[in-house]
């Protein structure tokens, strides 16, 4: 099996996560890397024992990479992947798909253009936890979904995050930041979403980093930091979401799904495992299933493995540009719905990815 050649250009935190990742599956190779800062793709270069340390801009003309693994800031997403389209390469990126819906779309269409694959996560909508989910209502565990509820709550990134300022600029916030992982998530288990109502507002217009890299520093305040609304999906079900910056504390699930003949109750969408539980009609408590699919550790880059095996096979990729796109067209629109006061109908849609196999060993996709 020819192993797909992997460039990684953006080599901070989250590149580790990948590196360990692409080392695990049986179709990926990573043969270059790199970094605005030189210096910091020639370390992880030889901390991966990856072959080339590079620009950016020599990565992308590589005649030994395949795919461009985008692990830039969220403000670079759009440039880097247009520039690697324009290069011929097929894509793969950190979430969201771009900071703007203008940009997402201009993305999709040089992809279509150029006949290229592109791929964004989060992933983790095909772990474990979420597909034993998938496979529970597929199956008709809790009958036909009517409502659902999708809650992330904490008081922002200041305290901990080495470089917050981003997550406070527009293409940041609570929304762009986690909502990936709950709104793809819900688009994996329901479908796509028709229209979006939304209120957003800034709570605090000047956060303090307390982390050591930054302590001291005045962070602006540029996008909403405390977003709620609903969902109206195509399935019918409507689902209340709230996404926030501004909560010290709260004591709410991260997604339950309430369906005609009982309730779910699914992890933490921003893992691949966790416990997954049930109340059927008639329960007085809830029920732990056990999980029906593996990867259930820290398998960031399992979309990235699932998009080179569609590229050997031909077959649809699960972790799309399409479903980003319609994740991202998704939460533009709450913000759009707040300041325009009214609902916000969606012009894309998307099908369901198709769930991965039951039998699957570690580093393996397709069975």
């Amino acid at each position: 099996m020819r192993k797909a050649s992997v460039g990684i250009i953006g080599c901070g935190n989250i590149s580790t996560a990948y590196l360990k990742a692409a080392l695990r599956f049986d179709n990926l190779q990573v043969t270059a890397c790199s970094d605005l800062d030189l210096a910091r793709a020639k370390a992880r270069a030889a901390e991966f024992d990856i072959p080339t340390a590079c620009s950016p801009e020599h990565l992308v003309r590589r005649e030994d990479v395949d795919i461009v693994l985008n692990l830039t800031i969220p403000a670079a997403h759009a440039d880097v992947a247009l520039a690697s389209l324009d290069a011929g390469k097929h894509v793969y990126g950190e979430k969201p798909l771009a900071c703007s819906l203008p940009d997402g779309r201009k993305i999709m269409a040089m992809a279509v253009a150029k006949q290229l694959r592109v791929g964004c996560a989060p992933d983790t909508f095909l772990g474990g936890g979420l597909q034993t989910c998938r496979k529970l209502i597929d199956d008709g565990w809790i009958g036909q979904p009517i409502a659902a509820c999708a809650f992330m709550t904490n008081h922002g990134v200041e305290s901990w995050h080495p470089n917050p300022d981003f997550y406070y600029q527009p293409g940041g916030g609570p929304m762009m930041d986690m909502g990936p992982y709950y709104l793809a998530a819900l688009v994996n288990i329901l479908g796509p979403a028709r229209r979006v109502c939304g209120s957003a507002r800034i709570t605090f217009p000047e956060r303090i980093a307390t982390s050591q890299a930054t302590f001291g520093r005045v962070i602006p305040v540029t996008t909403p930091t405390h977003i709620t609304g609903t969902i109206d999906f195509a399935c019918g079900a409507i689902v209340s979401v709230l996404m926030s910056f501004d909560v010290w504390g709260a004591d709410l699930p991260w997604i339950e799904i309430y369906g005609t003949s009982g309730s779910l109750k699914t992890p933490d969408p921003n893992t691949f495992g966790g416990v997954v539980q049930v109340r059927r009609a008639g329960a007085t408590a809830w029920s732990p299933v056990p999980l029906t699919h593996g990867y259930v550790d820290n398998w960031r880059g399992l979309g990235l493995a699932d998009m080179a095996a569609a590229l050997a096979s031909g077959r649809p990729h699960r972790a799309s540009g399409e479903l980003a796109l319609h994740v991202l067209e998704s939460m533009n629109a709450f913000l759009e719905s707040s300041a325009d006061e009214r609902y916000v109908t969606l012009q894309s849609s998307v099908e369901r990815p198709a769930p991965l196999p039951m039998n699957l060993r570690e580093g393996q996709i397709d069975s």
